[in-house]
């Protein structure tokens, strides 16, 4: 069975779903307008970025675009006079920043054509709506007994896939559905191998499989043909939306949001499982669930787009599950968009953030269980639980299942080896998505705690404290050879003592702790033999002592001081009973006090 790792050379397979950030960089003023740079980036990658330039108007032209959507996007409004002045343009460029933010990080906005236009204009000008009906009536030269009634414009999600109303010359009051699309980036079918198993899908029997009337595939397309369903999909059922309306109508800010009740979640969401389950045994890969690709058949959910995984389409919900490395394989994929429609069936609308942190008042405790286990941050950081493990689950373990059914899908040997191998592939390349995207948050986290006030405040101290260590290791070092040259010196010329001079004192009645100290500094007279140090311990030097002084050492205070009385000295006498001569030749004299005044 040919396999093929890597797309045909020349053609660039664009995965859709990676996110657009765009940043203002600068503005400049011309004759008339003015005209804001911007900076557009896909994914974390830095090179993967290009400029834009783009005019108030360009936004008020996107702006009127996507007011089908009717959310209340924060344009800043208009203005004829004074539009010119510096102060203004700075203000509404931030504006403008913050409507570039919403419209990027909003997940149905951000996918959708008219912002991927206004952002990479290169990537996104060719009409995808032309080409479809190029190869659809390419197509009908060989099968003229179909016919197209109308183009569904914008009725679903991706850019490249477009639908057509269709019907039958036999037929003619019977409605089908036709959908176009070309090969994503996930492609590692070779194409002899996808249009086989294109054609495949409509051999497949399953009561939770919506049926698929006519599929084939050539190396550059597929083209599917379905019953069309008026009651639309399960998404249109929660939304209370009308199938043939836009994706951004339909869908981006409904009216009223209620969800469904808990007998609807129940059967759903085993009827969704089971089929799951059955893909999963036959190793068939998915990865698509999301609920506008659930039909509604009476009360049965029937899953849709299985062509999606052969022609290697990215997710609904890549962007969310990309972030969490440990949503790595297609089983676990289809566990955690699972989570995201089992969140929506039960409160009516999508989650505000990825993972959820608590859960608002839901009918059952049970339904709170299975949600836990698949979008709190546990659960991203433990892995996802299986399908088997959900179906044992309180809420789905007692519903029973009324169709008889029996399920057939029948794929060759040869067939399964490359799609194992495709499911590889893609798995592989989700993995190193999400390894650039942890490598990155990483990086940013660290950026960001190294810019934080708080950092900035400890960089400061630790600095500090180092200068005071580097003071004081020098100054020690400096008085340590200041006192080996003194040592050096003092055995040749010790000063001389008379045998008759009495025992000297003990050092405690020079020196008093409670007494002022003074620095000793060099160069100044003021220096103290090493061998007369004072015992006292030295003191630390202070956080503004000036390279110069390198030792401190304490003396007495020379307070209330007296001439000696020894008859042709001219020493001072200190200490308590100004009884000690600071002359050394004095015989009143310690042997261990400098010669300060003599």
């Amino acid at each position: 069975m040919a396999f093929m790792e890597k797309p045909p050379a020349g053609k660039v397979l664009l995965d859709d779903t990676v996110p657009l950030t765009a940043q203002i960089e600068a503005s400049q003023s011309l004759h008339s307008h003015t005209e804001y740079i911007i900076r557009v980036q896909r994914g974390v990658s830095a090179e993967n970025s290009w400029q834009i330039v783009r005019r108030y108007s360009d936004f008020d032209l996107l702006n009127n675009s996507l007011q089908i959507s009717t959310l209340s996007l924060p344009l800043p409004p208009k203005k004829l006079i004074g539009n010119m002045e510096r102060e203004f343009i700075a203000e509404r460029q931030k504006g403008l920043q913050a409507y570039l933010d919403v419209i990027t990080t909003h997940h149905i906005l951000s996918n959708c054509e008219l912002v991927k236009k206004f952002l990479d204009p290169n990537s996104y000008s060719v009409n995808y709506t032309e080409i479809a009906l190029q190869h659809v009536s390419m197509f009908f030269r060989s099968e003229p007994k179909w016919e197209v009634v109308e183009p569904l414009k914008d009725i679903g999600w991706r850019i490249r896939k477009k639908y057509f109303l269709m019907k039958t010359k036999n037929q003619p009051k019977e409605r089908l559905m036709l959908s176009w699309a070309d090969p994503g980036p996930d492609k590692y079918l070779s194409d002899k191998d996808l249009q086989y198993a294109v054609k495949l899908l409509s051999s497949c029997s399953h009561p939770y499989i919506y049926k698929i009337t006519f599929a084939t595939a050539n190396e550059s397309s597929a083209l599917v043909i379905r019953p069309f369903s008026e009651k639309g999909t399960l998404k249109d059922l929660i939304y209370k939306a009308k199938p043939k309306d836009p994706f951004l109508k339909k869908y981006c800010n409904p009216k009223k949001i209620q969800g469904l009740e808990l007998q609807q979640i129940k059967i759903y969401g085993r009827q969704i499982l089971e089929v799951l389950k059955f893909l999963h045994e036959k190793g068939f890969p998915y990865g698509h669930l999301h609920s506008a690709n659930v039909m509604l058949d009476g009360d049965t959910c029937k899953l849709l787009d299985l062509e999606n995984s052969l022609l290697g389409l990215p997710s609904f919900y890549r962007s969310y599950f990309s972030q969490f490395r440990k949503i790595n394989t297609l089983e676990g994929v289809d566990v955690h968009c699972f989570g995201h429609l089992l969140y929506e069936m039960t409160y009516g609308r999508p989650p505000d953030t990825i993972p959820v942190d608590s859960f608002p008042p839901a009918p059952s405790v049970f339904v709170v269980s299975v949600l836990e286990s698949i979008l709190t941050c546990e659960a991203m950081k433990n892995g996802m639980p299986t399908v088997s493990r959900l179906l044992q689950m309180p809420l789905f373990s007692d519903v029973l299942l009324t169709n008889s059914e029996k399920p057939q899908f029948k794929i060759p040997t040869k067939l399964k080896e490359a799609l194992k191998t495709s499911k590889e592939c893609i798995e592989k390349r989700l993995t190193e998505e999400q390894k650039l995207i942890h490598q990155h948050r990483r990086l940013t986290r660290a950026q960001s705690h190294h810019g934080s006030e708080e950092e900035k405040k400890k960089r400061k101290i630790l600095a500090r404290k180092k200068s005071k260590r580097s003071a004081y290791e020098s100054g020690e070092e400096h008085s340590a050879k200041y006192s080996n040259s003194n040592n050096s010196g003092s055995g040749a010329s010790s000063p001389l003592t008379s045998p008759s001079s009495p025992t000297p004192p003990s050092t405690a009645e020079y020196v008093r702790q409670d007494r002022p100290i003074i620095p000793h500094i060099a160069g100044d007279g003021l220096q103290m033999p090493p061998s007369r140090a004072c015992p006292v311990e030295p003191l630390k030097p202070f956080a503004f002592t000036p390279a110069w002084i390198f030792d401190y050492t304490c003396v007495e205070m020379m307070v209330q001081q007296q001439s000696c009385t020894r008859s042709g000295c001219l020493g001072k006498l200190l200490g308590a009973n100004k009884a000690t001569c600071l002359d050394p030749s004095c015989q009143e004299a310690p042997p261990h006090r400098p010669s300060l005044l003599g």
